[in-house]
């Protein structure tokens, strides 16, 4: 299927690696035209230049920057050859809060959270959304987290702060730039094969003394698909809901998460 994206301009946060990686190589494949910003400066040149050897892929343009701040953001959007805030494409995408016990957080904890979990898609969001509405095409992507659907105890600054950013789309996503062709969908990934998902893991092997092996097995036993997602399945799915075919989907949570979740909505 041609997904209709070829030549567009695409903003990917977190591509360094992981499920960021893994949109930005589906949309690279597409022809997009990719910007990708991650903290990272030497992991994040080393994926792009993997990325612009593959074949057919168009600009790809790395910023390490931090884009959970007002000056990463700038970097991006005055990096050269790039598009300015002339964004077809914006994928935001952060690592996700450290897990513990809501006790211990302090509000720096939680402010810190919201900034890069909620505040700096809404700013992203702000930026590019109706310069997408002026050229009557648009697709933002919140990678935000299954637990929105079903919480984690542990991961109580995740679950705040991703969940703010899902009210705040349901509403824009229904606004004025909605008849402009502009989508904002989420996207909420279940257990993938990431270090985020090891970290944790890490944390639980030593609270039960159990191998980590042990407890990635029996982890990926307990979901219906029998293992765990990969980044470049991520990536084909984010890669349709940034499509011209997929123009009549907005304001929704994707779950992907190989049938974890059971509840029926």
């Amino acid at each position: 299927m041609d997904l209709g994206i070829a030549g567009k301009w695409a903003l990917v946060c977190g591509a360094s690696k992981g499920l960021g990686l893994g949109c930005a190589q589906a949309l690279a494949a597409e022809g997009v035209h990719v910007m990708m910003v991650a903290r990272g400066a030497p992991v994040l040149e080393a994926a792009a230049a993997a990325l612009r050897s593959a074949p057919g892929v168009g600009q790809v343009i790395a910023v390490a920057a931090d884009i959970t701040t007002e000056e990463g953001r700038s970097a991006a959007f005055a990096a050269p050859g790039g598009p300015g805030l002339d964004f077809d494409i914006v994928i935001t995408n952060a690592g996700g809060p450290p897990p513990g016990d809501f006790r211990d957080w302090e509000r720096e904890n939680w402010i810190k959270a919201l900034d890069a979990n909620m505040l700096t898609p809404i700013a992203l969001i702000k930026a590019t959304i109706d310069r997408m509405a002026a050229r009557n095409f648009g697709r933002i992507i919140n990678i935000t987290s299954g637990a929105v659907k079903s919480p984690i105890d542990v991961l109580g600054l995740s679950n705040g702060a991703r969940s703010g950013l899902t009210g705040f789309v349901a509403g824009v996503a229904r606004g004025q730039t909605a008849s402009a062709n502009v989508t904002v969908n989420n996207l909420l990934p279940g257990a993938f094969d990431t270090d985020r998902l090891r970290a944790t893991m890490v944390g639980a092997a030593q609270k039960t003394g159990q191998p980590m092996e042990q407890l990635l097995q029996a982890r990926a036993k307990a979901i219906p698909a029998r293992r765990f997602g990969n980044s470049r399945e991520f990536g084909a799915i984010c890669a349709f809901l940034c499509s011209q075919h997929a123009g009549y989907i907005t304001g929704q949570n994707i779950l992907a998460d190989g049938g974890a979740y059971p509840g029926t909505f």
